[in-house]
């Protein structure tokens, strides 16, 4: 698919270049995993010697061999992006630099103009496009945009950015879920009464009220992130390791589940979210929300996948639970009340792991007792790499795998269009609590407790 000899960095003296993009371009600098030509492009009246600093400040202040090799290779087009000299300047910048990624670290108004631009210099040949999300507002945009980019880049030029998919913790799950006999063999409706995925954040919308007013909860992380990882969770077992097949399995088991309905929905709004600053009188934007989903195929007929996400809530974690179906038969309830059931939990953030919720007998009496078997990875396996290194470097050597090819992009829209901007007031929470009551019905028997430690 073409490694880059350069690199060009839309948008890189914006947030996302400043918090992510430069702190992992210098990592991966200083692993030796990247040493090319890094253009970027903005419209800044910063000079060259400019950005050097506002990269060394991005990077935490650095004074390096690695830093110094960054630097060296970083260059600047000054320009706006609707001015066809900025794409005339930035051509004789990369002339003879070989195959180059256009990076679009910049707001999605502005895909389709940068992507115009590259064609009208001619920078479109040889050379690959990526975009950061969100990729449209709904499935209606969604194809429009991207009827728009192919005019310019073909899909196998194309990348779709969701930096989940970047995430090592994320990609354990596939070889938890494919490397080990323990598991697969279970993962099915026969064995498994339904999946439950959290993401929680305690913070509210801070400063962002304008941002997160005109998305919400559902377009913010349901749609791209959370399906992403049910897609993962649920995929049939892929022909081979090629990212053709794996992207497909996502593709099917996707196209597979059913269009969300909003009687299978809560959504909430969290108190005092109306006074934030940018957010519109009156506004029906949820701040959490809890959904079931249900896949119409063999393995998972019938189990409800159930996802909530939300602000302001009592914690920041994102975790997988697997419930497990009860033994037909209780032999060793206390008092009579059925065995609990075992949990499968993948924790993804802050840190990874893996615990089942196994039973063992409870010292002195004939019950049973829930007792977890965990394993922390960060202590077992060391520290994990950043998402953002992990999607630079596929960007530059071409690897599809952690990007979202446009079917699933289309189909993920589609299973969440029809409770996308629903009139009704969302629901109000307290800050601090795990959203609004009704949401406690959504997961067949309740929400189980998140865990907060691998001890």
């Amino acid at each position: 698919m073409g490694e880059a000899g350069a690199l060009v960095l839309f948008g890189i003296t914006g947030d996302l270049a400043r918090k992510m993009l430069l702190p992992a371009l210098y990592h991966l600098t200083a692993e030796s995993r990247l040493d090319l030509p890094i253009i970027g492009v903005a419209k800044t009246d910063m000079d060259l010697d400019g950005l050097r600093d506002f990269a060394r400040q991005a990077c935490g202040g650095p004074d390096d061999a690695a830093f110094e090799k960054l630097a060296g290779n970083l260059r600047l087009v000054s320009g706006d992006y609707r001015d066809p000299a900025t794409f005339a300047e930035l051509r004789e910048q990369t002339e003879g630099k070989g195959f180059l990624v256009h990076y679009l670290a910049v707001p999605p108004v502005l895909f389709s103009v940068v992507a115009e631009g590259l064609a009208g210099a001619g920078l479109n040949h040889e050379a690959r496009l990526v975009v950061e999300k969100p990729f449209g507002e709904d499935l209606g945009s969604a194809r429009e945009l991207n009827a728009e980019l192919l005019k310019y880049f073909d899909e196998d030029h194309l990348r779709r950015v969701d930096h989940f998919l970047g995430k090592e913790p994320v990609e354990d799950l596939m070889v938890f879920r494919f490397a080990n006999m323990l598991l697969e063999p279970i993962w099915n409706r026969a064995h498994i009464r339904s999946i439950q995925i959290t993401m929680a954040e305690d913070f509210d919308v801070r400063d962002r009220g304008g941002f997160y007013d005109a998305n919400g909860t559902i377009r913010d992380v349901v749609q791209n992130h959370l399906l992403q990882l049910l897609a993962i969770l649920a995929m049939d077992p892929p022909p081979s390791t090629d990212a053709r097949a794996q992207l497909d399995e996502k593709w099917r088991v996707l196209r597979a589940v059913q269009a969300i309905q909003p009687t299978d929905v809560v959504r909430g709004q969290y108190a005092g979210y109306l006074d934030t600053p940018g957010v519109r009188s009156g506004s029906t934007t949820e701040t959490y929300v809890a959904l079931r989903a249900y896949i119409d195929n063999w393995r998972w007929a019938g189990v409800p996948w159930c996802i909530r996400s939300g602000k302001a809530l009592p914690t920041t974690d994102l975790e997988i639970v697997a419930e497990l179906l009860r033994p037909p038969v209780t032999m060793f309830g206390s008092d009579g009340a059925p065995d609990s059931p075992n949990l499968i939990r993948f924790r993804l953030q802050p840190d990874a792991g893996v615990t089942f919720d196994l039973l063992a007998k409870e010292p002195g009496k004939m019950h049973a007792r829930p007792v977890p078997v965990s394993v922390d990875f960060t202590k077992v396996l060391g520290p994990m790499e950043a998402a953002y290194e992990r999607i630079l470097a596929d960007a530059i050597s071409g690897d599809p795998r952690r990007f979202a090819r446009f079917d699933l992009v289309e189909e993920s829209w589609r299973i969440v269009q029809p409770v996308l901007d629903l009139p009704e007031q969302p629901l109000p929470y307290t800050k601090g609590s795990w959203g609004p009551e009704p949401a406690e019905d959504i997961a067949p028997g309740g929400w189980h407790e998140i865990s907060t430690t691998f001890d």
